[in-house]
């Protein structure tokens, strides 16, 4: 009879993130440069990245009637941002068009399914084109190229963000649970937060935040293909990571006027320890946890 032995090697555990691991992804993701791919006639205002004046304005939810699933994360994070901002985001449920929402909102989110609704959307930036004295160029027109659209706006009149978001049909798969709430995820805390996407090369390093992405060719792919969910799953966390909510505390204390400046970094590097204890509380709340990706919500020791 042969003995079979096995000697059993304890390997090191991965490290969690470090204290400049964060500061290195807020300097990638929230210091840089304005830029804009649109043209604006004379008279626009520049831009002012403060995201208060989107996190605690009003939001509308329009076009299909929204699912449960999509009623369940907004309500999640709304809930999020009271805890983190202190006051309440008025939600309304409103109608077809954006002329069912209150004037004025701050985040206005268009749902749908099936084929991308791109002279709606369109008719959606005229309205805030008017409403917010945005100034686009005369016959200026969109592409839908994404399930997700989020777009940030300046305009005379205060800063809007419009979603363009698909749900999921009314008995969805546990993938498409996973990928319909993702993808709503990512866009309104793009659009509250005003970080950029951080291109991420290394698929062995574990992702620090939701808005890290690994490059993934999923051209010619239909959006509700099961190839395409996956893929796009796979390139970035599924709910926000520790670092996000992190920089959501960071955001709402440092209270500049405009966050995309070194001053950010300033702050956060002289509160570090204060804003990873709120962090800490504001995870442990089980109300957050269909938000979050249970895979990156470590923070620094």
């Amino acid at each position: 009879m042969l003995a079979a032995f096995f000697c059993l090697v304890a390997l090191p555990a991965l490290a969690g993130p470090s204290r400049a691991d964060f500061l290195k992804l807020a300097q990638t993701g929230w210091v840089y440069d304005l830029d804009t791919a649109r043209m604006r006639r004379p008279g626009t205002v520049e831009p002012k990245l403060d995201s208060r004046e989107v996190a605690l304005g009003d939001i509308c939810l329009f076009g299909e009637t929204p699912t449960p699933l999509t009623r369940s994360v907004v309500t999640a994070y709304t809930g999020l941002l009271r805890r983190i901002y202190g006051r309440t985001a008025p939600v309304t449920f409103a109608g077809d068009g954006i002329e069912s929402c209150p004037p004025h909102q701050r985040m206005y989110i268009r749902v749908y399914s099936g084929t991308p609704p791109s002279s709606a959307f369109n008719g959606d930036l005229k309205v805030l084109d008017r409403e917010f004295d945005i100034r686009f160029p005369p016959r200026w027109h969109m592409p839908v190229a994404s399930p997700a659209e989020a777009n940030g706006f300046f305009g005379r009149n205060g800063a809007t963000a419009h979603l363009m978001i698909s749900q999921a049909p009314g008995e969805p798969t546990p993938l498409q649970t996973r990928f319909y709430t993702s993808i709503l995820i990512e866009e309104m805390y793009q659009v509250v937060s005003f970080g950029a996407d951080i291109l991420k090369f290394d698929r062995d390093v574990p992702f620090l935040s939701k808005l890290q992405e690994v490059p993934v060719n999923l051209r010619y792919r239909p959006w509700t293909s099961e190839a395409f969910m996956r893929g796009l799953l796979g390139s970035n966390p599924a709910g926000l990571c520790g670092f996000d909510v992190f920089m959501l505390h960071a955001l709402a204390a440092s209270r500049l006027d405009s966050t995309n400046s070194e001053q950010l970094l300033t702050f956060i590097d002289a509160n570090f320890d204060r804003i990873a204890a709120s962090t800490r509380e504001t995870m442990q709340d089980p109300a957050f946890a269909l938000l979050l990706d249970d895979g990156c919500t470590d923070l620094p020791d």
